[in-house]
């Protein structure tokens, strides 16, 4: 196989890398296994180490896929502080995907490594600061190199940007976009606690962020708490309003939109703020946890309203098809911009949710 389908995926052994390293073999690429360290690594690779989901390897398809290859696993030990390590680990590499958070320290070091290595840049950040360090750092660096960097490529960011995008349809531009999340639970994992807490520190503790009047600010006072009402056969739900996700970085980088708000189920919110909410846990062979997710998105211009509505399973498990789709994208040439830009900028928005359509149901009601 030609290094053209060889693809690197910088914290392979995280909870998510897990799932997109199994993703990138069922697509036919040969996954580079890197991260910090190497007998997590081997254990990833030989399928001797269990995902704390009692389902072993790459969620259980590991053994079989190798196989499938022929060939040893290719596994690079590197680390984000070790600039030289991350240019070894990207050799040959087509594509690199960095799934290790918390990306307020790992992006920077290899969307540098992949300019040098000059190859295209794809994360699964949902850190608001991350991702605005992206766009401010890396704009005008990337377009200058006709590179080609695409952040926060995941559930929370990439996923609702392609939604909106999409609702929005022939509009030059709108009023609002409401973003509502209907998780039936959340079940954090380390990385998702360590991200948040290195979010929280940045912005201040007790700060909280929202895009209102075509910029983001900082807030003190506590979010709303409302009523949104969700699609049947979810229905009516208590959420937190303001309860502000990536997409507030995604949305407005390529939309004219002056309001952009999330929303998230109270239940999934209380789950995520508790400490003693445990890890997802599998419950298919698959690897995916019993979680469902609804995502009702809402443009509003004047007084006419477009919608997109999206459900499946697991959104950790769902970020694998979207961040892998978003690289066979880039890498066989069907994108629309260069340089930094988020998922709907970079991709025909309602071409690429249909392509998920065996992970994610999706409507548009334009």
């Amino acid at each position: 196989m030609g290094s053209e389908r060889a693809v690197a995926v910088f914290g392979a052994y995280g909870h998510t890398g897990r799932f997109v390293v199994a993703e990138l073999r069922a697509r036919g690429f040969r996954p580079v296994l890197v991260g910090r360290d190497p007998d997590k690594l081997k254990a990833l690779a030989y399928g001797t180490e269990a995902h704390g989901t009692g389902v072993s390897g790459i969620h259980g398809v590991e053994g079989r896929a190798a196989g499938a290859y022929g060939t040893a696993p290719d596994i690079r030990a590197a680390s984000a502080d070790d600039p030289a390590s991350v240019d070894r680990a990207l050799t040959g590499a087509a594509a690199v995907i960095n799934c290790a958070g918390p990306f307020a320290t790992t992006a920077a070091p290899v969307i540098e490594a992949a300019l040098r290595a000059g190859i295209p840049y794809l994360d699964v950040a949902a850190e608001i600061e991350a991702n605005l360090d992206t766009f401010a750092h890396y704009a005008e660096r990337a377009h200058e190199a006709q590179a080609l960097i695409v952040p926060a490529m995941a559930f929370f960011g990439g996923f609702g940007d392609l939604l909106a995008t999409a609702a929005m349809g022939d509009w030059a531009t709108a009023d609002e976009v409401h973003i509502a999340y209907g998780l039936s639970s959340w079940h954090p994992t380390a990385g998702t606690r360590t991200a948040g807490a290195v979010s929280r520190e940045r912005r201040g503790a007790g700060r909280r962020i929202r895009y209102t009047a075509g910029r983001l600010e900082h807030r003190d006072d506590a979010p709303p708490t409302l009523e949104w009402p969700f699609p049947e056969p979810l229905g009516p739900r208590t959420v937190i309003g303001e309860f502000t996700m990536a997409d507030v970085v995604t949305v407005p980088s390529h939309l004219t939109v002056p309001e952009v708000r999330t929303y998230m189920a109270a239940e999934a919110a209380r789950d995520l703020s508790s400490p003693d909410t445990p890890a997802p846990a599998a419950v298919d062979e698959r690897g995916r946890s019993d979680q469902t997710f609804l995502v009702d998105v809402v443009v509003r211009s004047g007084g006419a309203e477009r919608r997109a509505v999206a459900r499946g399973q697991d959104i950790y498990a769902v970020t694998a098809p979207l961040v892998v789709e978003a690289t066979e994208r880039v890498l066989t040439g069907r994108t629309r911009a260069v340089g930094v830009a988020s998922a709907g900028r970079m991709f025909d928005a309602p071409d690429f949710l249909r392509a998920l359509s065996p992970h994610i149901s999706v409507a548009l009601f334009t």
